[in-house]
């Protein structure tokens, strides 16, 4: 894809990107001129100082490139700083880009947005899903660039079984109602630092607990639901997030419970029974140096690869986030 496009406005755009083999099968905004100039106007003087070569092309994105995926995806010109946060974080060596793409795993890249930089991004109720321009076109706009300058084609280097709709977008902000920290401070930014995270992840897996009164019966639920035996986390061993809905955050608040008391907690009773694993994969773990701890499977490699937030809105319900197991969170502070 070029950096400069002399393309039609109107809807002669979608099949002339077709021929082209643009776009992730949802209709696209034409990168005009204008709409690229727009993009990247005030732009910092280091704004593309983290742009690094993308796999499998070795390709390394210019700034108009990522502001024409950018404008394609939809995205207001005021989200591209956040854009170059994410491609500097999706190629820190720790992410594994390449493996990310290659891998028959369903994973995406998810964007997590923190800080100052939430302005205009959702964290409420139904913050995985529409909504909210911002949530939806980040997240596809990073998958655009990946897609386009890396070459990440869905059958060729894109070798996923059976991928998920996260692969279209998956972006969300977490919340500043949290009773404690944000992950982004956790990880050692300033309350008000712009930053974003990001990690090759599933698809949130939904906890429903409408019945517990509690915090320990709260994250007894939660860990049933991380003991997974099909999860990438059981013998990959990478990191993995837990988003807990405001209502179950309020509840272990209640109870004393703080961040690193529930990665402790979670780490000792997520557990999957050996029983739970077939003979086969049991094998198989083996040559990848798994072994039980007595008569069960832990899930990563200790507290500190989950990684805790919140988000959401009204209702019972939180979301576990396992990741491809072969990556890491990685946290870029945006610059503006």
């Amino acid at each position: 894809m070029t950096d400069t496009l002399d393309v039609p406005e109107s809807a002669v755009w979608e099949d002339w990107a077709d021929e082209r083999g643009w776009g992730d099968g949802l209709p696209t905004v034409a990168p005009t001129e204008e709409r690229v100039e727009a993009m990247l106007a005030g732009l910092p003087d280091d704004a593309g100082d983290g742009l690094a070569a993308l796999p499998p092309t070795g390709v390394t994105p210019t700034l108009r490139s990522v502001a024409a995926n950018a404008v394609m995806a939809g995205c207001r010109p005021g989200l591209l700083p956040l854009l170059l946060a994410a491609l500097e974080a999706v190629t820190t060596p720790a992410y594994n880009l390449h493996g990310s793409l290659a891998t028959t795993h369903p994973c995406a890249p998810m964007v997590l947005v923190s800080g100052s930089a939430r302005t205009g991004f959702h964290a409420g109720g139904n913050c995985f899903g529409p909504g909210n321009r911002n949530n939806a076109t980040l997240g596809r706009a990073l998958s655009l660039v990946l897609l386009h300058v890396g070459g990440a084609q869905p059958g060729t280097l894109d070798r996923s079984t059976q991928g998920s709709p996260a692969k279209y977008t998956f972006c969300f902000a977490e919340s500043d109602e949290s009773p404690w920290s944000g992950l982004a401070v956790q990880r050692g930014f300033g309350p008000d630092d712009p930053v974003v995270s990001v990690m090759a992840a599933e698809p949130p897996h939904n906890v429903n607990d409408h019945g517990s009164t509690t915090g320990l019966e709260i994250l007894t639920t939660i860990a049933g639901t991380m003991a997974e035996s099909g999860s990438n986390n059981v013998y990959v061993r990478g990191p993995h997030l837990l988003v807990l809905g405001p209502e179950h955050a309020a509840t272990l608040h209640r109870d004393g419970w703080d961040v690193g008391s529930i990665r402790e907690h979670l780490w000792t009773h997520a557990r999957i029974p050996v029983e739970r694993i077939s003979p086969g994969n049991r094998e198989q773990f083996v040559e990848w140096g798994v072994k039980p701890e007595g008569d069960s499977y832990t899930v990563s490699t200790g507290p500190e690869q989950l990684h805790v937030t919140v988000a959401g809105g009204a209702g019972k319900h939180s979301a576990w986030i396992p990741s491809f197991g072969a990556t890491e969170l990685v946290s870029v502070r945006v610059r503006r």
